[in-house]
């Protein structure tokens, strides 16, 4: 019997995927063959079933845009990053207003960048205080999405909180039960997520779901991690991480270094199946389940190219969190889940 369940449906991947079914041995290499605002304005030959689709290759650009009620101000913190610089097109898109303000440790020429025909001033992270007490004032609704380092995160929140700011903070890593203490003790609106694809969060509920409810349901089994991301990305995913803690939960021991980390690019082509054009800037994740026996396996695979999911998804988190401002809600510190819940999303 072999039962097989797949998150992804990228069509450049389907050419790969009778080399994805072969063997990943954790800790060894594949081998083949396998507006800008103004103040105050693996091995499966069954057929895949494709449960949903965690890729996009829609520019952001090309979000349909939000309505103009919701109009306000949106600074994006940093960007100088490609993360940044896609939320920062999307919100455009959006109809939000851009803050032309951003930091960076990272020297621009002119001391600016244009984005979307607008000129944006970056200034040194070392200036924050200062110039987001003084924007805090021309702009008093303005949100501040946060895209920048791990080792800014605690940091940049404490700021943010100390000025009243309300904000989305997509970067990964930091301190994260001080990230919530913070917000918490400062009462200080805020979306936290290290995940900002809306499928892909979804996806994460309803493992969390699962292991809530049939804790050990696969007990015995026997578990491969593959991920495939950017060579920039050194580290296993925040992602990654809470679906082998979903498995742990299901029964199924694994540890964080046995996952097969693909960051070779000729690899990713080959035999993973990433689109050239998004090696810079993709994570396929396949999560492949064995019974002891060997008759029965299950494989989750959820495939992103580029970072509009991501973009659109924080996108959502900041109309969400504007809405809840607007609202007086008394709940303060908020999760991609409760965007979701929500339902309002573009």
């Amino acid at each position: 019997m072999v039962a097989a369940a797949a998150f992804a449906a990228h069509p450049s991947t389907a050419a790969a995927a009778a080399l994805q079914r072969h063997s990943v041995r954790p800790g060894q290499q594949f081998c083949v063959p396998i507006g800008t605002a103004t103040p105050r304005q693996r091995r499966l030959p069954a057929t895949m079933l494709s449960v949903t689709n965690a890729v996009t290759s829609r520019s952001p650009v090309s979000a349909r845009a939000a309505p103009r009620e919701l109009t306000f101000p949106i600074l994006v913190n940093s960007l100088t990053g490609k993360m940044g610089k896609a939320v920062a097109e999307a919100a455009v898109s959006a109809g939000l207003q851009l803050v032309p303000v951003s930091f960076s440790a990272i020297e621009v020429p002119g001391g600016k960048l244009n984005i979307c025909d607008r000129d944006i001033h970056i200034h040194d992270p070392s200036e924050s205080e200062r110039i987001l007490g003084s924007l805090a004032k021309d702009y008093p609704d303005m949100i501040v999405v946060d895209y920048t380092v791990p080792d800014a995160v605690n940091a940049n929140a404490e700021l943010y909180c100390k000025l009243g700011l309300p904000f989305v903070m997509g970067t990964t890593g930091g301190d994260r039960q001080l990230l919530n203490k913070t917000v918490l003790d400062a009462n200080v609106f805020a979306v936290i997520s290290p995940q900002m694809g809306k499928q892909v969060v979804a996806f994460l509920a309803a493992m969390e779901i699962m292991a809530e409810k049939f804790p050990g349901a696969f007990a015995g089994y026997k578990l491969e991690v593959m991920e495939s991301h950017q060579a920039t990305k050194l580290d296993v995913s925040g992602t990654a991480k809470a679906v082998i803690s979903c498995f742990n939960k299901l029964g199924v021991p694994f540890d964080l270094n046995e996952v097969n980390l693909v960051r070779d690019s000729e690899e990713q082509v080959a035999i993973v199946g990433v689109p050239e054009e998004h090696l810079s800037g993709h994570a396929f994740h396949n999560y492949h389940l064995t019974s002891p026996d060997e008759t029965v396996s299950f494989e989750f695979q959820h495939n992103v190219c580029g970072r509009s999911i991501y973009a659109e998804g924080t996108v959502d988190a900041v109309l969400f969190l504007h809405k809840k401002i607007q609202d007086g809600a008394n709940k303060k510190l908020y999760d991609m889940i409760d965007v979701l819940r929500e339902g309002n999303m573009r």
